[in-house]
């Protein structure tokens, strides 16, 4: 599914269209995605101005007076800015009409993805009000983990991608960030020292940050907002690579499976 690096893409992509511009219609051809539209969105977000279009995780957020539209992409959905004369294609699900001759489109063929609205402040909302720090945030450190982590039991993997400790580090990013860490997946997460996870902590921010600065990572069934597909995939060092050589020592790579999810790593490298 499309992780942070990638929704923060669309973010960025679809950001310039949005701010300022005034919804003057809603076009809904589909309302069953992951939770049903509700009739509220077309009524009460139609003829509002967008103030700002942010990401909280990985839901984005279009802000105007009146509430928030909050919009996940799920597993396989996108969000495009077309001309209203662009043909439609399968799983077109919505159109916001902007005020700038613009649609925004979403596109979900599995339909995993949500469109909600809610006329409070959206972080009060219960999809958003648990979650933990933002990965970029100041508050999120290596103590704040070693703290967090103390007795823990659960692989160190399934803790960095528990949205509750923090949020947005996805498989792809977890893979990534613990070979350029040097931790083993499946280490628990209590019995790693502070500077490990100091050292974590600056991984886990280099790799989000450089993932979004080259697009994200390119997935069969994502797009961004700019119709451009991401780049950082060329650049993966362990996800992906099971049985290929370890970029460091050229051991062979391993994968597993933890919590039905794929873990590559190198044995050699990471302990």
């Amino acid at each position: 599914m499309p992780e942070l690096p990638e929704v923060e893409t669309t973010r960025r992509g679809i950001e310039p269209y949005l701010t300022g511009i005034e919804v003057t219609d809603i076009t809904i051809r589909q309302k069953q995605l992951r939770w049903p539209i509700s009739d509220d969105l077309s009524t009460a977000f139609k003829n509002q101005t967008i103030q700002s279009v942010q990401r909280k995780a990985k839901y984005l957020l279009l802000n105007s007076q009146a509430g928030t539209t909050i919009i996940h992409l799920g597993m396989s959905g996108n969000l495009q800015i077309v001309r209203p004369e662009t043909p439609l294609k399968k799983h077109d699900h919505v159109d916001f009409h902007l005020a700038n001759d613009f649609y925004l489109r979403f596109n979900d063929p599995r339909r995993f993805g949500c469109i909600l609205w809610t006329n409070q402040a959206p972080e009060k909302h219960k999809l958003l009000n648990n979650l933990g720090p933002e990965p970029f945030a100041d508050n999120f450190t290596g103590h704040y983990l070693y703290l967090l982590a103390r007795n823990s039991k659960r692989p160190i993997k399934s803790f960095i991608m528990d949205p509750h400790i923090v949020v947005g580090v996805g498989n792809i990013y977890a893979n990534e960030a613990l070979f350029a860490a040097g931790i083993h997946p499946t280490r628990h997460a209590g019995r790693i020292s502070l500077a490990r996870y100091l050292t974590l902590n600056n991984a886990i921010k280099t790799i989000l940050s450089r993932a979004i600065e080259q697009g994200g990572t390119t997935l069969k069934d994502f797009v961004g907002g700019s119709g451009k597909a991401g780049y950082f995939k060329q650049e993966l060092n362990v996800y992906g690579r099971n049985n290929q050589p370890c970029i460091q020592c050229g051991q062979t790579l391993i994968l597993i499976r933890q919590s039905n999810r794929a873990t590559v790593f190198c044995s050699h490298c990471q302990h």
